[in-house]
């Protein structure tokens, strides 16, 4: 397995730091499964529901860390960087 490396953007780094606990919390949850079992194995947890987005966002996906937020991030490498965009309140 190769080794997962995790950058974020400092938009990033700002809303996170904004928004609650308990979604920071889960954020940091979900980085640490991708460094101990890569991206294939986390995008396979149900509770994520990681998914592919389209239009605008195409090439981006998004997994649900309550359900009112999101974590929008960005594979650069097949199994090797995810780029952290954005995490954010999610109107419905």
């Amino acid at each position: 397995m190769l080794k997962t490396k995790v950058s974020k953007s400092r938009r990033f780094d700002k809303q996170l730091k904004k928004a609650p606990q308990h979604i920071q919390k889960k954020v940091n949850l979900w980085i640490l499964e991708l460094s101990l079992y890569g991206i294939s194995k986390t995008r396979k947890r149900l509770g994520y529901h990681d998914e592919p987005l389209r239009g605008l966002r195409k090439g981006q996906r998004s997994i649900r860390l309550s359900r009112g937020y999101r974590l929008i991030y960005k594979e650069l490498e097949k199994e090797v960087h995810i780029y952290l965009l954005e995490v954010h309140r999610h109107d419905y």
